[in-house]
């Protein structure tokens, strides 16, 4: 998983990815939820304020070649996965346990468990945890360069992804 390795540089280390993860995986267990075994994927966007603007990530599969990517997503409690759009990745997401505000296509929406939301390419799209929230991501492979962001603070994998309407 070339992709998640240029992302890791970007991730939070230390105590407070030792204190998210540990909440997370109280909630996990409250939820009666098992995580896959791989190493989750702590990030607030090189923003430094997790709790506002981030999001835990658990890559199950990432499949460049083959043409798949799977991951669960991860927020807290009015912690936002900010705006974004792709130009390459057509994205399912499904919401496992919680509910989200979700934005999409210019409409702002609540999403709870159960519910599926498909997002085509260059439509901007962004979710804020209404209480802590799982969702589950299915699309095509994850493409670091893939991503732009609304907010040109942003910066993964030691770039920033500036946001530009695709029409």
């Amino acid at each position: 998983m070339k992709e998640l390795t240029k992302v890791l540089g970007s991730a939070i280390t230390g105590p407070l990815k030792q204190k998210a993860i540990e909440t997370f995986e109280k909630q996990m267990q409250e939820w009666g939820i098992i995580m896959p075994p791989v190493e989750p994927l702590v990030m607030d966007f090189g923003l430094g304020d997790f709790y506002h603007t981030g999001l835990i990530e658990y890559w199950i599969a990432n499949e460049i070649e083959a043409g798949y990517c799977g991951k669960f997503l991860f927020v807290f409690d009015k912690q936002t996965c900010p705006a974004h759009q792709h130009t390459e990745k057509h994205e399912t997401f499904y919401i496992v346990k919680g509910c989200v505000q979700m934005f999409y296509n210019g409409k702002t929406f609540e999403m709870n468990a159960g519910d599926l939301l498909t997002v085509e390419v260059n439509n901007v799209h962004s979710f804020t945890g209404i209480g802590s929230a799982l969702l589950l991501e299915i699309s095509k492979p994850c493409l670091i360069q893939d991503n732009h962001f609304m907010n040109s603070k942003i910066n993964i994998a030691g770039e920033q992804r500036t946001f530009t309407i695709v029409e």
